[in-house]
């Protein structure tokens, strides 16, 4: 780090800054007072930013000028972070070190010069994902009267530092042409007077702000040039809808010729009921899913992001920035991001069922607790669901680390989950490389498929839960780290134990709670109900009319056993949709499999008790045969069946000797 950027970063820690929520300080009597005293500065600031000003916001850029006290004089652009307290104009706002810790115009005031801050070395964290340029404006007698800021656009996710320096190095100069121009302009009014005296002075000062201009004109051409450099579709329409300026991706997406944009009207390519334009008008900025339909191709869906530009003096729609990113792309990138992030929470699981709501709330109590919880369900059940609904229950604020232990080559299970220093073996990382165990620090590790952990990686990951250390293979230091384990399994780990494929304590620590989660085939009703929001969902996306099932259709539906469970059923109901030639969803559209092996279901696939009533009411007999169920339902996992009957799991040991119970 830079040792300016460093000192602050210490003089703002104690300050006793809060890093999380950028603090407004509002001092509407001091702002009247200051206004009046700087009214020639931020005169003359308006007027050299206003050429360039309607761009810079559409493209989500931000515009201060701060004076030398740290309050903001003038304010252009919106925030959409939800970390910001004030959303709209932040004119009057103190923004020093001591409310805001380290900032671009913090520095650019203690130097006295120029200063570029790139994301992560702002002190705040709602200004981590931007760069901010700022830039001195100098008096007469060298000293520092106001600065002026840019800062860029949220940044994207993942993008290569030689990117970003590519996209963002014009900025700096445009804030230091900006800067250089309104100094200039303040000394040509403050000299007016003695123009004659000192006309050669003068003239020197009017080349000086041409110079500025032309760096300003430079930078301004730099930033229209950042729009055909983004990798998204980028369309400007004005308020009628015809196409001003086009970067190379939407012409892609478009199918248009560079010059016939100038004479295209973006309704052309929306659907008659889009709502773009009319909700464009009242300034707003939005984003929306809609389909684009380009001609002789099928229809996509793409989200949108709609961005208004009013004119400063009528306060009406002049032009609308859009960005347009197809929804395959987002899919892609979310998928990408599964492993860093939990999206679902409980109650994003769908269920009408007894089953799984008794699942649900006992999964609810469970996340309350910091023990390690193990989920047990057949394939497709949605015991990833579970675990991100767990997460953001218990540690929402923490990162979510998912590793799938069967997905993983035996040779790689121990760097992904431990980590390794730099050389431990060919082809490592220089630098090293931190493992999901460490990453997972004030969070929580999901171990997906735990049943097909190697035997050798069991122990090292015993000792991590025990002792919460862990050390880097080829390291020889532990790190402390704070995690709460869920892990899920399909398989019988009890029967594994047995088999001395899986370690009798490891099995005992992941599982002090443990989650059955229920087939699809003992949920009755919810295969309609998520069958029917399956076809909703994905004709929603893909901008077709939603075909219902035929009774038929969804009697076979509700009959079929499932033996992948939700994620079977949702694949059928798409296979279906996609053969489906009218508004309804016959049985013939169903896979072969669905329509071959359905059967009626008399019943849940556990019953209550097994076996037949007993002629008398014998309390041991009952329950006997209630342990025997539930150890069924629960594929003899102790703790879950133990929670089914209501039992500790020392009693249910006993009961289990005392009734002669084997567990195979």
């Amino acid at each position: 780090m830079d040792k300016d950027v460093a000192a602050s970063w210490m003089r703002s820690r104690k300050l006793g800054v809060n890093p999380h929520k950028i603090v407004t300080i509002p001092n509407e009597g001091q702002l009247t007072k200051l206004c009046a005293k700087h009214k020639q500065l931020i005169n003359i600031t308006n007027e050299q930013v206003a050429p360039f000003r309607d761009k810079m916001v559409a493209l989500g850029y931000l515009f201060y000028l701060f004076d030398e006290s740290g309050m903001i004089l003038c304010h252009e652009g919106v925030w959409v972070e939800d970390q910001v307290a004030d959303k709209g104009s932040r004119i009057g706002i103190l923004a020093n070190e001591e409310t805001e810790g380290t900032t671009a115009h913090g520095l650019c005031f203690h130097l006295k010069r120029p200063v570029q801050l790139i994301g992560p070395e702002n002190y705040c964290i709602p200004l981590q994902n931007r760069i901010a340029s700022a830039a001195p404006i100098m008096g007469d007698d060298g000293s520092i009267s106001a600065a002026v800021v840019i800062l860029s656009p949220p940044l994207v996710e993942d993008l290569e530092d030689d990117r970003i320096n590519h996209l963002y190095m014009h900025t700096l100069a445009l804030i230091s042409s900006v800067a250089t121009s309104i100094e200039t302009k303040i000394k040509l009014v403050n000299h007016s007077a003695d123009y004659e005296k000192t006309r050669n002075e003068v003239a020197k000062l009017s080349e000086e702000l041409q110079k500025a201009r032309d760096k300003m004109a430079s930078a301004h051409e730099s930033l229209s040039a950042s729009f055909a450099f983004i990798d998204e579709g980028m369309i400007a329409v004005n308020n009628k809808g015809k196409i001003l300026q086009i970067n190379s991706e939407a012409i892609r997406i478009f199918k248009v010729r560079p010059e016939e944009s100038g004479n295209r009207n973006i309704s052309e390519f929306l659907t008659s009921d889009s709502a773009i334009m009319r909700r464009a008008g009242s300034g707003e900025s939005f984003t929306i899913d809609e389909c684009i339909k380009v001609e002789g191709l099928k229809a996509r869906p793409y989200r949108i992001s709609v961005r208004p530009v009013l004119n400063q003096y009528t306060k009406k729609l002049d032009v609308v920035i859009l960005k347009f990113i197809s929804c395959e792309k987002l899919l892609n990138q979310q998928n990408n991001r599964m492993g860093r992030a939990a999206f679902f929470k409980f109650e994003d699981i769908l269920g009408e069922s007894m089953a799984i709501k008794s699942t649900i709330v006992q999964a609810r109590r469970f996340a309350d607790s910091p023990e390690n919880i193990l989920l047990i369900g057949e394939s497709g059940t949605g015991k990833e669901l579970f675990a991100h609904s767990i997460h953001n229950a218990y540690r929402p604020n923490g990162p979510f680390m998912a590793v799938n232990c069967a997905a993983l080559p035996r040779e790689l299970v121990g760097s992904e989950l431990f980590g390794y220093e730099g050389g431990s073996f060919t082809g490592a990382e220089r630098c090293g490389k931190a493992g999901k165990i460490e990453l997972a620090d004030g969070g929580t590790l999901f171990l997906d498929e735990i049943g097909d952990m190697p035997l050798e990686h069991q122990a090292i990951l015993l000792r991590t839960l025990q002792d919460k250390h862990v050390m880097r293979i080829g390291g020889n230091r532990y790190k402390e780290v704070d995690f709460r384990l869920v892990a899920a399994t399909n398989k019988d780990l009890l029967k594994m134990v047995e088999e001395n494929t899986f370690r009798e304590d490891l099995y005992y620590r992941i599982s002090v709670l443990g989650i059955f989660i229920p087939p699809l085939r003992e949920r009755g009703k919810d295969i309609s109900l998520l069958s029917k929001l399956f076809i909703h969902n994905y004709c929603e996306r893909m901008g077709w009319p939603e075909p219902q099932l035929s009774p038929e259709a969804e009697k076979i539906i509700t009959q079929f056993r499932w033996p992948g469970n939700v994620r079977q059923l949702q694949n059928s109901i798409h296979h279906a949709i996609n053969t489906a030639n009218g508004e309804t969803i016959e049985p013939c559209n169903l896979p072969s499999y669905v329509l071959q092996n359905s059967a009626p279901v008399t019943g849940s696939s556990t019953p209550r008790f097994s076996g037949t009533a007993p002629q008398t009411f014998d309390l041991k007999t009952i329950e006997k045969e209630a342990i025997e169920a539930a150890l069924q339902r629960a594929n003899n996992c102790i703790p879950t069946a133990a929670e089914m009957v209501g039992l500790s799991r020392s009693t249910l040991y006993r009961k289990l000797k005392e009734y002669n119970i084997p567990i195979s």
